[in-house]
């Protein structure tokens, strides 16, 4: 019988597996409930979670009736949804000493791979168009960075002999970026980098004006001053970097350890999510009552992310982010933190 029941739970993750890869945007919603009744029958943790708030998931018919886990259980708890067995890696959090941080068990990284490029594309487009120069000095450093796992596939992916990560090696960056400036061959340079990197190489690395000539230069910060900065507003972060850089706006990712897909921003803090990602918000004083994109764009809650990426964990997470809503549909600001959270390595510097 459990043999059985196995091969049922295998089956039904493989058609939703395929349904994430394939699903059309007006669907996100049949989709997300459909792995919520998946996830709410066997993933252990968020069944017991749900079931201490006495709530019957037959009863959830829409978004905003899921109950979202709060982070803080991948600190404490494994969170594993299904009968997948292997675990491939695990994506641990940054932290300070002494903190306990977060981790994320990989159990199909093909999908994290594919849903990854899928919501680059849809927002840059292919990564063969780009070189891809990475600045992540603090997350090398560990060999358990989900964003370093992304980076290397799209490194990959990009096929160019000047896209790499840079450690220590700066100068030879700076000197890969006069290169591809002189010799221009059509394919963009996405400058990628923790936000502390970024303003070093700002500061100290002399005029970086030249980078002016290369108008499609995209500079992403990642967020993350890992304790070697003092903590600044984005606005200032940005205002440095733009002026140091010669580029009109700074993008930013939105990404955790505790989440398969990515929201990206070309600038103004405004973020847009993945395909497979929405944001909600709710309620500060009342984490239960949880809104839409309907609600007035003023108004700031904590953020809450449906992630169908994470089909093997939980795909309804409760993060400690403050947001807002933007104007546009599936757009988003991240405003800071709620009191005495962890810092996080994210792009979530307080504004």
């Amino acid at each position: 019988m459990e043999l059985q029941n196995n091969i049922a739970v295998t089956e039904l993750r493989q058609r939703l597996r395929d349904q994430i890869l394939t699903f059309e945007p007006s669907d996100f919603e049949k989709l997300a409930l459909q792995i919520f009744r998946y996830q709410a029958d066997h993933n252990p943790i968020y069944k017991q979670f749900i079931g201490h708030l006495q709530i019957n998931p037959g009863t959830v018919k829409k978004l905003t009736e899921i109950p979202f886990l709060p982070i803080q259980f991948f600190k404490t708890h494994r969170i594993k949804t299904g009968a997948v067995s292997k675990v491939e890696t695990t994506f641990e959090s940054s932290g300070t000493t002494g903190q306990q941080t977060s981790r994320h068990d990989l159990y199909d990284p093909e999908l994290y791979e594919t849903i990854s490029e899928q919501i680059f594309r849809g927002k840059y487009g292919d990564l063969n168009n780009f070189h891809i120069l990475a600045l992540l000095p603090s997350y090398l450093e560990r060999n358990n960075s989900s964003l370093v796992y992304m980076l290397q596939h799209f490194i990959k992916a990009s096929g160019s002999p000047f896209s790499g990560f840079y450690l220590n090696n700066t100068a030879e960056m700076l000197k890969n970026l006069r290169s591809l400036i002189a010799k221009p061959d059509g394919k963009q340079v996405l400058l990628m980098g923790v936000t502390f990197a970024l303003l070093d190489l700002a500061e100290n690395e002399g005029d970086l004006r030249f980078l002016k000539q290369k108008n499609d230069l995209i500079v992403m910060d990642t967020g993350g001053m890992k304790g070697r900065r003092r903590e600044m507003l984005r606005e200032e972060v940005h205002d440095i970097l733009t002026s140091a850089f010669g580029v009109p706006q700074i993008h930013s990712e939105y990404g955790m350890t505790e989440l398969l897909s990515q929201g990206y921003s070309s600038g103004s803090g405004l973020f847009t999510a993945g395909r497979t990602m929405r944001i909600l918000l709710r309620d500060i004083n009342d984490p239960l009552s949880v809104y839409d994109h309907n609600i007035s764009v003023s108004k700031t809650g904590g953020i809450n992310v449906i992630d169908l990426a994470n089909l093997d964990s939980c795909s309804f997470i409760e993060t400690q982010d403050l947001g807002r809503f933007g104007e546009a549909e599936g757009s988003f600001y991240v405003m800071g933190r709620f009191d005495n959270s962890d810092i996080r390595g994210c792009n979530l510097m307080v504004l």
